[in-house]
């Protein structure tokens, strides 16, 4: 029975130098990553948090911005009737000529 007994001791310093080795790798293995083995994730912000923030960049975007000022050239392009009957005729024309083509072939 103390055979069993010193065997079961010398394991068990075994597996405690062991555990000591795998720590000092784990250590040495962060401090080359950069990284601790002990972080968390990132704490949750609340939706009232998260409006207070918002409302303070819009602020400042607002002070740097100044008032608004409208652009009397900055109106948007469009095509003339006349033009876009010119078009659609064309793609008209093109879709027959598809149309024909897959026709005969």
């Amino acid at each position: 029975m103390s055979n069993l007994t010193s065997v079961l001791n010398q394991l068990q310093k075994e597996r405690t130098r062991l555990a000591s080795q795998l720590k000092s790798l784990t250590n040495a293995l962060s401090a080359l990553n950069g990284s601790k083995s002990s972080e968390t994730g990132r704490a949750r912000i609340s939706a009232a948090g998260r409006a207070r923030i918002a409302a303070a960049q819009r602020a400042r975007w607002a002070k740097v911005k100044g008032p608004k000022v409208v652009s009397i050239t900055a109106r948007k392009r469009t095509l003339s009737p006349a033009a876009r009957r010119k078009i659609a005729a064309a793609q008209k024309a093109r879709w027959a000529k598809w149309r024909r083509a897959q026709k005969k072939g």
